[in-house]
């Protein structure tokens, strides 16, 4: 099945936008693209091959964020234990999803969360 063209939009935003954290690199383990920082994952951006339904995976500590992203259509806690961790997986695809502004926004907090503090520093000076 193809992917919507704005859910593919959507993901290489949220996708640069990741890269684009200051020491953020990307890795395919598991066959999905990941963004690191300091060798920890901030941000799961899943496969773009269309194997898989688009989507984004984020720690949120903020309870409001968190609570604010499972009410996307489809958003679930992630799976493998990590839900339990405040890891939230919301797809893409379908209608309603949230903008790529606010993909970016969820994305920076899992960032902050997850960055060792010189590097969100290095953000916060930006």
């Amino acid at each position: 099945m193809a992917v919507p063209r704005s859910a593919l939009k959507k993901w290489e935003k949220v996708r640069e936008f990741a890269l684009g954290m200051p020491g953020a690199v990307e890795e395919f383990p598991w066959g999905e693209t990941v963004a690191k920082a300091n060798k920890k994952v901030f941000v799961f951006l899943g496969v773009s091959d269309g194997g898989y339904p688009m989507g984004v995976t984020v720690k949120l500590k903020d309870e409001a964020a968190h609570a604010h992203a499972l009410t996307c259509p489809g958003a679930e806690p992630a799976g493998y234990g990590l839900g339990k961790a405040g890891w939230v997986s919301i797809p893409l695809e379908q209608k309603g999803a949230p903008t790529a502004e606010l993909l970016c926004d969820w994305v920076e907090e899992s960032y902050r969360t997850i960055a060792p503090k010189r590097l969100i520093a290095e953000l916060d000076t930006r």
